[in-house]
């Protein structure tokens, strides 16, 4: 028996008529890789970060042997580690700008052409789908929509 209209996903989480199963699988695949990007893309500013501020942090570190005695260790942070870049030829803001410019930016544009190109543009049909088997229709709690909420 077919859910009642006001207890089924929004038009943009239905698949369109036509579209295979297979086609579903795939495109959720293609989401769910993207959706690790983004998690090493969170990684990799994190370690941007993080490494930013422990080069800030050296300053202090120098100061501090400094005033303890210890001038050549002071003066080798300063002159071999302070402002070093983290790989050949870069700081970790140019890891970022690359990997965003390079890489980044291309997954996001083709997960977005395949989905305009094979599902009318329609994101997580996948998940929309394994939602829909899941929940209790009908269920407080398992509603499709917000608009379904009492």
């Amino acid at each position: 028996m077919e859910a009642a209209e006001t207890d089924r996903p929004d038009v943009r989480h239905r698949r369109p008529e036509g579209v295979a199963d297979r086609t579903v699988e795939g495109l959720g695949k293609l989401s769910e890789a993207l959706e690790c990007v983004e998690r090493a893309r969170g990684r990799l500013y994190d370690l941007h970060q993080l490494i930013g501020h422990a080069d800030l942090m050296l300053d202090e570190a120098v100061e501090i042997l400094k005033d303890a005695g210890h001038t050549a260790l002071a003066d080798r942070i300063s002159t071999e580690l302070i402002g070093r870049n983290v790989i050949a030829g870069r700081w970790t803001f140019q890891l970022v700008e690359d990997f965003d410019d390079d890489y980044w930016t291309l997954f996001r544009q083709i997960d977005k052409d395949a989905r305009d190109e094979l599902v009318q543009g329609r994101r997580h049909l996948h998940e929309a789908e394994m939602k829909e088997r899941r929940r209790t229709h009908g269920a407080p709690g398992h509603e499709a929509t917000p608009e379904g909420l009492p």
